[in-house]
């Protein structure tokens, strides 16, 4: 009997990768049963759903930290996801662990994030019944919002519960999964250390020197650090460890980017007007469901939640096109 690609690819898994590694012909599955692919491992499967989903593709159109930049260059949470995937990666194929469960796990870990980054999660939070959180909302996208031809994503286990847990205090139960944990941190602490310095909210000479000393002064330095001191720490082991100084120098340069950037009154200026027009939004849905869209006028949670799902899905742009629509009167003409 002819071997498939797939079950090619599965066997070479089983003679290069480390034993710590989550192998494809093992995972536990997906919710819906269905026929494997006869070229692609469940988690190659896993990542092109994710690529070509509607929600991937609208991570181009939401905010990473700074609300609506004034430039090319700045992260949206799409170059964060890449970000993160192309690091997490890069630890995951020096470890020889699962490299396309790590890819799918990282570009699925924001689907859910809001417009408006945590200022939308914030607002969300404050107004939806049980609470709205990002990683949650992610689980939600791949499980019930996001379809196609009648169908959701179906992720298979593994790529669900390393999205449900990359949050810091999360607990994902593969080494794919901690990798990708840690490398969100990693990059969104290097990217917007950049992107401050873009936007000329701080200078890297304002860095603590006890800090750039360890780590580097430069993004490329300090990634290759932090990378370096994983791949270092965890080879051998049935773990993703960073050393204790690199991760409280890491975390010590996170506490100073939350108090010179992330609560910066200029960089973080149009945070609550963002708030303030979500909750609008939220309360006008709520009262008028027939104004929203087919497809979201339904959750087994009830009609707040189904709000949540629609606004949580949509753009920076598309936020403010609706609000101006809905909230802001327009002049009228008699001909």
């Amino acid at each position: 009997m002819e071997i498939s690609v797939r079950r090619m690819q599965e066997m070479r898994e089983h003679e290069y990768l480390s034993p710590y590694a989550t192998f494809s012909d093992r995972s536990k599955g997906r919710r819906i049963d269905e026929p494997q692919c006869d070229i692609r491992t469940c988690f190659e499967r896993d990542r092109d759903r994710i690529i070509h989903s509607k929600a991937f593709r609208r991570l181009n159109g939401k905010t990473q930290v700074f609300l609506t930049p004034q430039g090319d260059h700045y992260r949206t949470r799409m170059t964060h996801t890449l970000e993160v995937s192309q690091i997490a990666r890069t630890i995951a194929k020096a470890l020889r662990l699962n490299e396309d469960l790590t890819e799918a796990i990282a570009l699925g870990h924001d689907l859910g994030h809001t417009p408006f980054g945590h200022a939308g999660e914030r607002a969300l939070n404050s107004v939806c019944p049980g609470g709205f959180e990002h990683h949650l909302q992610s689980i939600r996208i791949v499980e019930f919002i996001e379809k196609k031809n009648g169908k959701t994503m179906n992720l298979s286990w593994e790529v669900k519960d390393g999205i449900e847990n990359h949050q810091t205090e999360g607990h994902p139960a593969t080494l794919e999964g901690k990798i990708v944990r840690l490398s969100d941190k990693i990059a969104y602490v290097n990217h917007d250390i950049d992107d401050a310095v873009r936007g000329h909210i701080i200078e890297e000479k304002d860095i603590p020197k006890a800090y750039t000393d360890i780590l580097g002064n430069s993004l490329s330095s300090r990634l290759n650090t932090m990378i370096h001191d994983i791949v270092s720490n965890s080879e051998g082991k049935n773990d993703i460890i960073m050393s204790d100084k690199i991760y409280d120098t890491m975390q010590a340069l996170r506490k100073f980017m939350f108090e010179n950037v992330y609560t910066n009154p200029i960089a973080k200026g149009q945070e609550k007007k963002a708030e303030k027009m979500l909750i609008d939004m939220f309360e006008y849905y709520v009262e008028h469901p027939e104004a929203l869209p087919e497809e979201h006028r339904n959750a087994p949670e009830g009609r707040e939640r189904a709000v949540a799902d629609y606004i949580a899905c949509m753009t920076d742009r598309y936020a403010v096109a609706k609000y101006n629509e809905l909230m802001v009167p327009t002049g009228w003409q008699v001909f």
